[in-house]
């Protein structure tokens, strides 16, 4: 059996402290739960981590990445109409896929505002940060244009609501997205025209 490096092990955290935090949220987490998961101890995970905290603001850096990746690598040499098409397909296929991704993603923007609620900003700036990372990666694609860019994200954040309440997919609340976004049993990419 092969050992895991150092850095293999906190992979392994984060990746499971993403799927851990989705479903219980910050506080409903606990760190023995994450161990678990991974196989270690505790005292294994904080040599790894200082502490929750941190384990945290990983797990919400790695998931804002993969949507920046997501949608990086779905307008790849698009502009415009097709970007925008491109990176809601992908999207709606990430969440179709891993959902936990969204959940992940939906936690983080409550516990940062439980957090800045109770004085603690490092959570916030952490949410903020992602958020502009994200809004960069989609604004060149669409034309630098503010309000295109804005739109994307609204309906991005629509979608997040709708699939985090449960909305089942036949639902006539998803009947004004975007026409790259189809349901039809589930929420999936389809197909260009």
């Amino acid at each position: 059996m092969v050992r895991m490096s150092a850095e293999e092990r906190r992979e392994s955290v984060i990746r499971a402290a993403m799927s851990e935090f989705a479903r219980g949220g910050y506080h409903g987490t606990s760190t023995e739960a994450i161990a678990k998961r991974v196989g270690v101890s505790q005292p294994y995970l904080f040599r790894l981590f200082p502490g929750k905290k941190a384990i945290f603001l990983a797990a919400a850096e790695r998931c804002m990445e993969d949507w920046r990746r997501t949608f990086a690598e779905s307008s790849m040499g698009l502009e415009g109409e097709e970007a925008l098409h491109a990176m809601a397909n992908a999207y709606t296929r990430v969440i179709a896929e891993h959902p936990e991704r969204l959940l992940m993603q939906m936690q983080m923007y409550v516990a940062a505002a439980a957090a800045e609620e109770a004085g603690d900003h490092e959570l916030g700036e952490a949410a903020r940060a992602g958020w502009m990372r994200l809004w960069d990666t989609v604004h060149l694609p669409l034309g630098a244009d503010v309000n295109e860019t804005t739109t994307f994200m609204a309906y991005g954040m629509l979608v997040n609501c709708l699939v985090a309440m449960g909305f089942p997919p036949e639902h006539r609340v998803w009947e004004g997205l975007y026409p790259s976004v189809r349901v039809d049993g589930r929420l999936e990419a389809r197909p260009e025209k």
